[in-house]
């Protein structure tokens, strides 16, 4: 019985072809075959061979090259401080031309040279893969591992010095132009992560009116959130000493909480015995978690309590963490009092605030 499932719809109203053989093909399609191998030059002449295999290192030792002219003109076109008139070529930004000329060029010659070698120089042979299951059986899986190292014995890799070297070689160093745009992050810190504006001699102020504090004035019990004075005061000219971002960076670092115990709730490290006047204590007020402000103060326990994680310091114990995930005690700043009773800072603090970081000492 004929299969008609195959046949091509004849459109209603319109005539049947005269000869339906017309639209069927008879017979199936022969098998096309494989084309009759023919080796490459290079498989049949040595001198080819040598030849593609100095072709294929020559473009890798030239992205090598690229890669280091890459690094050689980020440095040379780079804008220098009061210059703003930047260099040009072709009418365009020569460092851009140029840093994008050298690495896409590094990057198209290792490709191209990748396939070369895969073209000329590795095994050629024809091979034939049916079909299979999803999953792979104990001996598929060693069939697999054994083709691959199959493809790296036929592939030269270990016999080609010279092309794995210089593939090696242009590949490793393209690692070097991410490292050299790091430094278009910005300049490095130095230590401005571990210092603050505190000084010896600067007044502890109310962090929202400026108004200094006397020590006559602080009740037991009671906390105060504040900041040096500083940043209130202006220079010679009228102007803030401190604005913009340089005040609010300032802040991060240097606000302060300052509270009174009774001077026999207070049990100092040996070091810290002059840091305090008259039960008057004073901390940063960013905790050493991960940075958060804390004012949450509970007298009874003379404990601070991060609002962020929960983080727990005990202020009559030298700032210690009692509970949380903080790592380190709540660092203290030594204060004294000045010639009219105002609290003032005695130095600055004597270790980095806030967070933990790896540069920490």
């Amino acid at each position: 019985m004929s299969d008609e499932r195959h046949l091509p719809r004849v459109a209603e109203g319109t005539a049947k072809h005269e000869d339906a053989s017309l639209l069927v093909p008879s017979e199936p399609v022969p098998d096309p075959g494989i084309e009759e191998y023919e080796p490459r030059p290079q498989d049949l002449d040595p001198t080819l061979e040598k030849r593609a295999e100095r072709q294929v290192a020559a473009m890798f030792g030239f992205a090598s090259l690229l890669v280091i002219a890459f690094c050689v003109f980020y440095f040379v076109y780079s804008p220098t401080p009061g210059n703003s008139k930047e260099k040009t070529f072709l009418g365009m930004g020569a460092s851009n031309v140029s840093l994008g000329l050298c690495l896409g060029g590094a990057f198209m010659l290792i490709g191209v040279g990748a396939i070369q070698w895969a073209k000329k120089l590795m095994a050629n042979e024809e091979m034939v893969e049916y079909r299979h299951s999803a999953g792979s059986s104990p001996e598929d899986n060693q069939e697999a591992v054994d083709a691959f190292l199959t493809g790296v014995e036929e592939s030269g890799f270990g016999r080609r010095p010279l092309i794995r070297n210089s593939l090696l070689g242009a590949v490793g160093l393209l690692g070097l132009p991410a490292i050299v745009m790091l430094r278009d992050l910005g300049p490095l810190p130095g230590d401005k992560y571990s210092t603050t504006v505190w000084k010896k001699g600067i007044r502890i102020v109310n962090d929202v009116t400026g108004a200094p504090i006397k020590a006559d004035q602080v009740e037991i019990n009671q906390l105060i959130n504040a900041e040096p004075a500083v940043f209130f005061e202006k220079d010679a000219d009228g102007e803030p000493l401190y604005e913009g971002t340089d005040l609010l960076v300032g802040k991060t670092k240097a606000a302060v909480i300052v509270v009174r115990m009774p001077p026999e709730d207070i049990t100092p490290d040996e070091s810290k015995k002059d840091w305090g006047y008259q039960g008057i204590l004073c901390y940063s007020k960013i905790c050493t978690h991960v940075g958060c402000p804390i004012s949450l103060w509970e007298a009874q326990t003379h404990q601070l309590l991060c609002p962020c994680h929960q983080s727990t310091f005990d202020l009559a114990d030298n700032g210690k963490v009692v509970f949380g995930p903080a790592g380190r005690p709540l660092p203290q700043l030594p204060i004294m009092v000045d010639d009219e009773g105002y609290l003032i800072a005695a130095s600055g603090f004597q270790e980095p605030v806030g967070p933990s970081f790896w540069e920490r000492g």
